[in-house]
């Protein structure tokens, strides 16, 4: 699949976005000297102007963002944005602070930052939303051949026809049972009919869609694409196996299928969520728990006899059990390790509603976070008994047990949360819980922090 006029729109956008830089650089210039010294520039170096641009134009191509501009979907192309803009400060003040005879100050490469960020990511947006109702005239479509009118071949025609964005146009299929019909595209004849075919009218991939029974036609087919330079996919049948993406590794000259994508399996990932757990914690500690905890414990212990904090043991990371720690929030009880709380549970203490109702009484797991037993975000960690439960009763329950549990959670801030007595309550959590192992980013992290604080100021009403 291409890009229809690809290249030309890539070039505007590259110079669209220098030009962008430069116009923030003048303003800004503008506003350190206003009102003199507007015009004569000798505050700054031809040289180092274009020396900025060289960094900006170079970041942009390492982040890829002008690639596939049309067939790139909108997350992607502003994570893709915010990258670039991230490693384009931090390069620009290192120059100021690294190279003495640098003739922009810091003033200047401030107010620049702060007169482009806006105007870039705004321009990026307003880009999107115009695409969106020209983006199928945008790009030029792959025509290709489903070689298999089976189930296989039918759903994958299916795929391609709903997913426009993909960039391919089904022209028919080929297969031995001329009788079929598969879907709403026509058999153009045989398989041995597909080579000549593909050459005639100038089909630029075929997919083979056939079962593995049929391995020597699959062979000389594609032995056949090979010779005359026609690109040949295979589309193995694993969809009784896997329902959703998955991943594709070669160990040898075998393919590996994992059922499932684990950006946390990553080291480098790892190292920028742990490195954000830490931060983000010892903020927590310093700016609110310093002052918060004496006051809670003080209520706390005012309204009821007992410790002002309340240890459990929960299922950690790889089913490991760890003691969560929490404000105490209940009286004195022998059902805390077994029994959910309800709603008008009648155990909770008026402090301890108002700390469930504003997630205060998690305010201790951040200390499990400095430890390395929890994360600011992931999976809520369950009590050992109801692990136990919910691994029988719930398909893939302890799949979500492969990252370490988080004091919020992409299950939290989507309303799962809470009592669990409701059908399907739990198994909601579980999907949710999953999905976001599987689509784990930094922006998603940012994001699930935000409502989650967003939640804490208006209260949730699960929360109880």
């Amino acid at each position: 699949m291409t890009e229809k006029y690809g290249s030309y729109y890539r070039m505007i956008s590259i110079l669209v976005d220098l030009a962008l830089v430069n116009l923030a650089g003048y303003f800004a210039y503008l506003i350190t000297f206003w009102p003199e010294d507007m015009v004569d520039m000798h505050h700054v170096s031809l040289v180092h102007i274009l020396l900025i641009n060289f960094i900006w134009f170079n970041v942009t191509q390492i982040t890829r963002l002008y690639h596939d501009i049309f067939t790139k979907d909108a997350v992607p192309t502003i994570r893709q944005a915010v990258s670039s803009l991230f490693f384009f400060v931090v390069l620009i003040c290192c120059l100021v602070y690294l190279i003495p005879d640098f003739t922009m100050t810091g003033k200047i490469i401030l107010y620049m930052n702060l007169i482009f960020l806006p105007l870039f990511l705004g321009g990026k947006i307003c880009f999107l939303l115009l695409r969106r109702s020209h983006r199928t005239r945008l790009m030029e479509y792959t025509r290709i051949v489903i070689v298999g009118a089976g189930p296989v071949g039918v759903e994958l025609s299916q795929i391609m026809e709903s997913k426009i964005s993909m960039g391919y146009r089904v022209v028919g299929f080929f297969d031995d049972k001329p009788g079929l019909q598969a879907g709403h595209v026509r058999i153009l004849g045989k398989v041995s009919d597909c080579i000549s075919y593909v050459k005639e009218y100038n089909v630029k991939e075929i997919y083979c869609a056939l079962p593995d029974r049929a391995i020597e036609k699959i062979n000389k087919l594609m032995r056949e694409a090979d010779r005359e330079m026609i690109r040949f996919k295979l589309v193995p049948d694993v969809k009784d196996y896997f329902k959703k993406h998955v991943n594709v590794r070669m160990l040898g000259h075998f393919p590996v299928i994992s059922p499932r994508a684990e950006p946390l399996e990553n080291i480098h990932n790892k190292v920028l969520k742990r490195g954000f757990d830490v931060i983000f914690s010892l903020i927590v500690f310093v700016f609110i728990m310093s002052w918060l905890v004496p006051l809670l414990a003080l209520l706390i212990k005012l309204e009821s006899d007992g410790p002002v904090f309340f240890k459990q043991w929960r299922s950690g990371k790889d089913n490991k059990p760890f003691w969560c720690w929490k404000f105490r929030s209940m009286r004195i009880n022998s059902d805390s390790d077994q029994k959910q709380a309800v709603k008008n549970d009648d155990r909770i203490t008026k402090i301890g509603a108002f700390m469930r109702s504003t997630s205060l009484d998690e305010l201790p797991q951040f200390f499990n976070v400095l430890m390395g037993e929890m994360s600011v975000v992931g999976p809520r960690p369950h009590m050992i008994q109801h692990t136990a439960e919910y691994s029988g009763l719930i398909d893939q329950f302890m799949v979500r047990h492969f990252v370490l549990p988080g004091i919020t959670g992409w299950a939290q801030v989507s309303g799962f949360r809470g009592e669990t007595n409701e059908e399907g309550s739990m198994e909601a959590r579980v999907e949710a819980d999953i999905w976001y192992m599987e689509n784990w980013s930094m922006l998603l992290d940012c994001k699930i922090a935000f409502l989650t604080l967003w939640q804490v100021l208006f209260s949730h009403k699960n929360a109880y």
